[in-house]
């Protein structure tokens, strides 16, 4: 029942609801949430400090797989020399290489994703009351994410407004 309601749905309820009020001037903007908020510079600074933050375990990773690539190929540099012992402990060893590389890979993803939602969760509401008060000072009556127009006037995106509203309400210190 709740995809049944999706954002199309509802997108075109409020359409037909907008429509039946004829004699009305309905003002409408429209605005691309995603780039408005990735064009801030608050997000690049804070995109450029995650980078910052996790590139040493970026690194660990690197490293990880380099010594897995080394282990390899002493495997087959060693083919037919090895003993049986030696050559059970370099695979041994390439397949702990492996396993903690796996884990730092999860873990990273994990560390990177939970603050990037973090950094969205707090930026989304901002702009969202950025965009509540630029539609009162342009005198929009809805403004709507670009995901949910089939078409739209140039002249009623409001995303770059948007993305300088935010900058100035706030600044990327």
């Amino acid at each position: 029942m709740r995809r049944f309601f999706g954002g199309s749905t509802v997108f075109a309820f409020l359409l037909v609801s907008l429509a039946s009020t004829a004699m009305a001037q309905v003002k409408v903007g429209i605005i691309n949430t995603q780039k408005a908020l990735l064009d801030t510079a608050e997000l690049k600074k804070a995109q450029a400090q995650l980078e910052a933050k996790f590139k040493p375990r970026q690194d660990a990773m690197e490293k990880a797989q380099k010594e897995i690539q080394g282990i390899q190929q002493q495997l087959q540099a060693n083919a037919g020399k090895l003993t049986p012992q030696a050559e059970q402990d370099y695979q041994i060893q390439g397949q702990r290489k492996q396993r903690e590389l796996q884990r730092l890979g999860e873990d990273l993803q994990a560390d990177v994703d939970r603050e990037r939602n973090d950094i969205l969760a707090k930026s989304g509401q901002r702009m969202q009351a950025i965009v509540q008060k630029l539609a009162e000072e342009k005198g929009l009556d809805i403004v709507l994410d670009v995901s949910q127009a089939v078409y739209f006037k140039p002249t009623l995106d409001v995303t770059k407004d948007a993305t300088v509203a935010y900058d100035k309400a706030h600044p990327a210190n």
